[in-house]
């Protein structure tokens, strides 16, 4: 009897197994075969609509297989029936995150059959080669050189304020217009650089992009120190900051390749510090170094310290852009198999040299002028860059300037009051490096598990609103010269907005642009930089004319205007602007 009923539960569950799963299917694919699909995209700029319904229509037939061949445990009395609601839910659920919302309507991304043998790209979610796998001391090693390399540079933009007069008397500068051009023309660059660097890292890789044009910087620097005239000054000052705009077009790239969304926020919180602390830092030198020795000294010790870092970069900064090391990995197999047939998720045989490079270059400036999200995030960091210079050209004057015009301090004494910046920019980080990430989760899990930029808009508001408090406390007790004690602290509060700011607006970018986020943070540092260049030269007469207090006020005003709405445009807006944009992810 127990023989007869096994042998028909038997034959029930083979009946059941041959209906859910018939022998002529073919082989399942694995779901994170499919997802190779998505994550590895060809550089195509613009819609590609000629490969839009290849791609949606072999997303869809891998949903109806998937939904034959889905292995379930199967009962001894009945099959549980499947429904291909369920097999969706958990097919989407395996989609990356950085993705963004689920590619209907159009595509940015043409990808080869997962099938094909002879495609190289990472063996798993879990290969160590894939730069989002490393190890915890090879990311953050990676990302403290680049941190170096942003905060070298800046230091140079601002290093010489306290030695302007020095300069101004050796050199024969007479109208202060022309001095603070000296100053602020290292800053022009930025405007310039990272429009041709980020571009060349996406087509060369980060670190040969970095450590060449950083060379740049590093001569010229040292050619700043032996000029003779203004004019010269003026010229290398301009190419030593074509050179050192490189970490800021990379850097932004390095972070995309290395941390997933929810990791990002602690890793570009210590990259964004470098570049905001560099010109809080360089004054403090600089003032003693003018005090003590020559001015010169100014750029030959910034060319010491940039030789150090630039040697630390061979050591510890290794290639991290995915598609440049996929290609790594082919010649590598094809010289060891000897199968010339093999080739990445982003080879295009119609592709010249020539052509890549023009696509390349020509990418920021097309994100500049077509992508709304790009723009009034650069508009927004342009106001807040601004600023920042603003008030850093502002302190000589204000600290060492005889009384009743200023504080009459020492140039070595008065170029300590930049503390209160540096203090204010390091708090800033820290608090945005706790709460950025948190949130992040916090949202993604509230919002149904998927992540968006749009995420990293409530820590903006903050920063919005202290940013103008900050400006005005600043320069009410300047104008009334009060203790010197009160000028720092609205220099604290302002200095703590603004990378908050800062950093929120940063991240937005890198979300909204993974694999062409080195462009993307180039197109954004374009406005930027052309504010750190002409801030400073109208804020002697803006000072001049309504003072320190309603000169302050009047930027603060400006910050209520746009600062106070942005957070919440975003957050109304950006998602409808990422998805008309051809670049962003998952757009």
């Amino acid at each position: 009897m127990d023989k007869a009923e096994d042998e028909k539960q038997s034959g029930s569950r083979e009946q059941t197994l041959a209906i859910s799963y018939p022998q002529d299917a073919p082989k399942m694919r694995d779901p994170a075969e499919v997802r190779k699909t998505h994550n590895h995209d060809m550089d195509t700029d613009g819609d590609d609509t000629s490969t839009t319904g290849r791609v949606s229509s072999s997303l869809e037939e891998e949903r109806q297989q998937t939904t034959c061949f889905v292995a379930r445990p199967v009962s001894r009395s009945s099959s549980r029936h499947i429904s291909e609601s369920e097999i969706r839910d958990d097919f989407l659920n395996q989609r990356d995150p950085e993705l963004g919302p689920e590619l209907t309507e159009k595509v940015d991304t043409t990808a080869p059959d997962p099938s094909d043998p002879n495609l190289v790209t990472w063996t798993g979610p879990d290969d160590p080669e894939n730069p989002k796998n490393w190890k915890f001391s090879k990311k953050w090693a990676a990302i403290f050189t680049v941190s170096l390399f942003s905060l070298i540079s800046p230091i140079s933009s601002s290093l010489m304020a306290p030695a302007l007069g020095s300069i101004a008397h050796e050199l024969d500068i007479m109208q202060a217009f022309e001095r603070n051009l000296t100053l602020s023309v290292f800053v022009l660059a930025y405007a310039v650089g990272p429009l041709f660097w980020g571009p060349l890292s996406e087509l060369y890789g980060r670190v040969i992009v970095l450590q060449l044009v950083n060379l740049i910087y590093l001569f010229f620097n040292l050619a700043c120190g032996l000029a003779r005239t203004k004019s010269q000054l003026i010229a290398f000052r301009f190419l030593a900051g074509l050179g050192g705009s490189a970490p800021l077009a990379v850097g932004g790239g390095v972070l995309s390749d290395l941390f997933a969304a929810e990791d990002r926020g602690k890793a570009l919180s210590i990259y964004i510090l470098a570049p905001l602390l560099g010109p809080a830092i360089g004054p403090i030198a600089g003032a003693f170094i003018a005090q003590n020795t020559s001015w010169r000294w100014a750029f030959y010790a910034t060319t010491i310290a940039d030789a150090l870092i630039q040697g630390a970069g061979v050591f510890f900064l290794k290639e991290s852009y995915a598609p440049i090391l996929l290609v790594w990995k082919r010649r590598r197999l094809v010289k060891e198999t000897g199968n010339t047939a093999l080739h990445t998720p982003y080879d295009d045989p119609d592709r010249t040299v020539g052509k890549m490079l023009r696509i390349a270059l020509v990418r920021p400036f097309r994100m500049i002028t077509t992508q709304l999200i790009v723009q009034v995030l650069s508009v927004y960091m342009l106001y807040v860059y601004g600023l920042i210079y603003i008030v850093l050209t502002s302190f000589p004057t204000l600290w060492s300037s005889p009384r009743p015009e200023g504080y009459g301090e020492s140039i070595g004494i008065g170029g300590l009051n930049y503390i209160s910046l540096g203090l204010g920019f390091f708090a800033g980080a820290q608090i945005c490096a706790q709460l950025q990430d948190r949130i992040y989760v916090y949202m993604k899990r509230r919002y149904g598990g998927v992540g968006r930029p749009e995420y990293r808009v409530p820590m903006m508001i903050p920063g919005a609103l202290f940013m103008p408090v900050g400006l005005i406390v600043y320069g009410w007790t300047a104008e009334y010269k009060t203790h010197w004690i009160f000028p720092n602290i609205g220099a604290f509060i302002f200095s703590t907005a603004t990378i908050i700011s800062f950093q929120c607006l940063q991240t937005f970018l890198v979300d909204t642009y993974t694999r062409y986020a080195a462009s993307a943070v180039s197109a954004g540092t374009v406005f930027r930089s052309l504010a750190g260049f002409g801030f400073p030269l109208f804020a002697p007469s803006l000072y001049d004319r309504l003072g320190y207090g309603w000169g302050n006020t009047l930027l603060a005003l400006l910050g209520v205007v746009l600062g106070f709405p942005g957070p919440f445009l975003l957050w109304k807006y950006g998602e409808r602007l990422r998805k008309r944009s051809p670049f962003a992810a998952g757009g």
